[in-house]
């Protein structure tokens, strides 16, 4: 049986630290999915299509301006509610090709259904999804069963963010759930919601 692992980090560079540990742990790039709010413009490019560049098996590897050669098949596209993001792996392929010549706005439900279909509760999800509006950047593996443990321990110690605890956060300033019809959040936006969290590096 296969189990998804998933983990939410404030700091990029923590979330690229937890995909150099996964694959140092032997875990397949294309077992390994990456999403990052890209408010900032830390990557730059064009816009392009996720799902043909993840599809085609560009997984996570060669780099493109990341640390340790991370990514390989990094596409930028926007996501309704998100704005644009930076992506890799078979997360961004299936939640991009949820929209690929679909119906406009759907890539964020694609994520959430890219989620929840690999059997992430859909309540966390959607914090997910709210965390990387937020600035934030998931990191997922698909795992066999017998190495969740260690793929959790991993990204638990890379930083990630308590889950529980931020969705109290969230629900606290008025939050319901994910809504792909917000107004993207901007970067000056971005730092005052991460200078709520006591402890974060900013």
């Amino acid at each position: 049986m296969t189990k998804t692992v998933t983990g939410l980090f404030d700091q990029y560079a923590d979330a690229t630290a937890a995909v150099d540990q996964l694959k140092a742990a032997g875990i397949s790039d294309d077992d390994i999915s990456i999403v990052s709010n890209n408010a900032d413009g830390r990557h730059k490019g064009d816009t392009n299509d996720v799902a043909e560049d993840a599809g085609a098996g560009a997984g996570i590897g060669a780099a493109v301006g990341g640390v340790g050669g991370l990514l390989t098949g990094l596409g930028i596209m926007a996501i309704p509610g998100v704005g644009p993001v930076v992506a890799a792996g078979w997360l961004a392929a299936t939640a991009a090709g949820a929209v690929a010549g679909a119906v406009v706005g759907g890539a964020a439900g694609g994520i959430i259904g890219a989620l929840t279909d690999s059997g992430v509760d859909e309540r966390d999800a959607h914090v997910y999804a709210e965390g990387v509006r937020r600035g934030g950047t998931l990191v997922t593996a698909k795992v066999d069963d017998a190495r969740a443990s260690e793929a959790e321990a991993i990204l638990k110690r890379s930083n990630w963010v308590d889950l529980p605890a931020r969705r109290t956060a969230y629900e606290g300033q008025g939050w319901k759930g994910f809504d792909d019809a917000s107004k993207p959040y901007t970067q000056a936006e971005i730092d005052a919601d991460r200078a709520r969290y006591p402890g974060r590096v900013l």
